[in-house]
């Protein structure tokens, strides 16, 4: 068993220099308490802002051809590009709402809530 006078690196305790701390001092250090600047996720913004478009674009050309404006061979296939065309829009557009938000500084809005590509 290793004798307990010992302090890492093998600095017998006679050796390690100490220091009086201050009498005001509560032992926390200012730095402690600072955030760190938020990490922008620029590619999970960047996935966001074209889902959002091709979402946008889906769900025009959907309504288009549900009201009747281009003439569809395949009637059945209007509502497959409308419903698409939601569910790729939704998630482009919260994520967008979140990097606004975020950038804007709003409360409770962060970039950490963006899910972000660990590369």
């Amino acid at each position: 068993m290793p004798a307990r006078n010992i302090v890492s690196n093998g600095i017998p305790n006679s050796k390690v220099r100490y220091s009086k701390l201050a009498c005001d001092d509560d032992g926390y250090i200012d730095l402690q308490f600072k955030r760190s600047p938020p990490k922008v996720p620029y590619k999970a913004i960047a996935l966001a802002t074209v889902l959002f478009l091709i979402g946008s674009l889906l769900i025009i050309i959907g309504s288009l051809l549900l009201a009747g404006y281009f003439v569809a061979t395949h009637n059945d296939r209007t509502v497959p590009v409308l419903i698409i065309g939601i569910l790729v829009f939704l998630p482009g557009f919260y994520h967008l709402r979140i990097a606004y938000y975020a950038s804007k500084g709003y409360r409770g809005y962060s970039y950490d809530d963006i899910p972000d590509f660990d590369d």
